[in-house]
């Protein structure tokens, strides 16, 4: 699928698929969301069936502006306005006690709403379109590998989208961060790029849960369960210092097996790919999830992934490889 800029008319045609209930995928900087208009309990029936998502999961309601926050939030503190003006538009989710009038079908049953202004340009204008809040988790099947490029979600859903707004490849290309300012303690409940030293950056140290445990029966938000992100091939993590000995065994058990790691190519007779990353964060970030699909593609018994440093700038990245891993 070539990459077209949507122009006006695509988009307002995408908006009004979205107003009558169908849904709609659309870029946005870090994955490709599956759209859904947020008050319309059919459109969000629809979203959850074609996902194959659980309907105790949450999903993320997209906004076009700050200004929307006190419609869908019944408040909003102080904190979230102060994050808001410094990292939106942009890969961060805010969850905040939801307002009446937001649905189970959106908060998965809790009291709590999670909230996001994205920085795609092709997503605000639809947004901004829209006029109103778009439910938009990723769009692929529930668990799966997220979508960076239109072609995956076409691959993945095909027609089971009415519209599927091509705006290239994602430019961070994994979930966003999620803060809960819902309660008494700030925690992180997903790691993303945008890390907990930018954030305390904005709002100061505070003590609290550094994140959800990925055991929580019911998920606070999005992406937390300790197995997602996952390919169909099974993904083995390994750090550096026991990548050699991975592909020893994999030989010993003539299984064949890819790589990604950040090291050059190694000559081995079961690998039948091995794909090279970067080794600066954002640059991996944005091929992650393409180079994962690639993968999944290849007849390998198994993925070899090397572990990426245990610093801040990789912990997103970290958290999605552990979970894809125990897929």
């Amino acid at each position: 699928m070539a990459s077209v800029t949507p122009d006006s008319e695509e988009i307002k045609n995408a908006s009004t698929l979205l107003k009558a209930g169908q849904l709609v995928a659309f870029p946005t900087e870090t994955v490709y969301g599956l759209g859904a208009d947020a008050s319309n309990a059919d459109a969000l029936a629809r979203l959850y069936r074609v996902k194959g998502r659980p309907d105790t999961h949450p999903v993320i309601v997209h906004l076009a502006s700050v200004d929307m926050l006190e419609k869908w939030a019944k408040t909003v503190p102080d904190e979230a306005y102060k994050l808001a003006e410094k990292l939106w538009p942009g890969p961060m989710t805010l969850i905040l006690k939801k307002a009446s009038h937001v649905s189970d079908a959106v908060s998965g049953g809790q009291d709590t709403v999670g909230l996001r202004i994205p920085s795609h340009p092709v997503a605000l204008e639809l947004l901004k379109e829209f006029g109103s809040g778009v439910a938009a988790p990723s769009a692929n099947r529930h668990g799966k590998v997220s979508p960076t490029s239109a072609a995956h979600v076409k691959e993945e859903l095909g027609d089971l989208v009415a519209k599927i707004l091509d705006g290239g490849s994602c430019s961070v290309g994994i979930e966003s961060t999620i803060i809960d300012l819902s309660g008494q303690e700030r925690r992180i409940l997903r790691p993303g790029m945008i890390t907990i030293e930018e954030i305390e950056k904005i709002l100061g140290k505070k003590k609290g849960k550094a994140k959800a445990k990925p055991e929580e029966v019911v998920p606070r938000a999005p992406g937390t369960l300790s197995s997602h992100y996952a390919p169909s091939t099974s993904l083995k993590l390994f750090s550096s210092s026991n990548l050699g000995r991975a592909l020893a065994t994999a030989e010993n058990l003539s299984m064949k097996v890819a790589v990604m790691s950040f090291r050059e190519p190694i000559t081995c007779s079961v690998v039948v790919t091995w794909r090279q990353l970067p080794d600066n964060a954002d640059e991996y970030a944005r091929v992650l999830y393409s180079t994962l699909r690639e993968l999944d593609d290849q007849g390998a018994d198994y993925i070899i992934a090397e572990e990426p440093p245990q610093e801040a700038a990789w912990s997103g990245i970290l958290d999605r490889l552990r979970r894809a891993a125990n897929g």
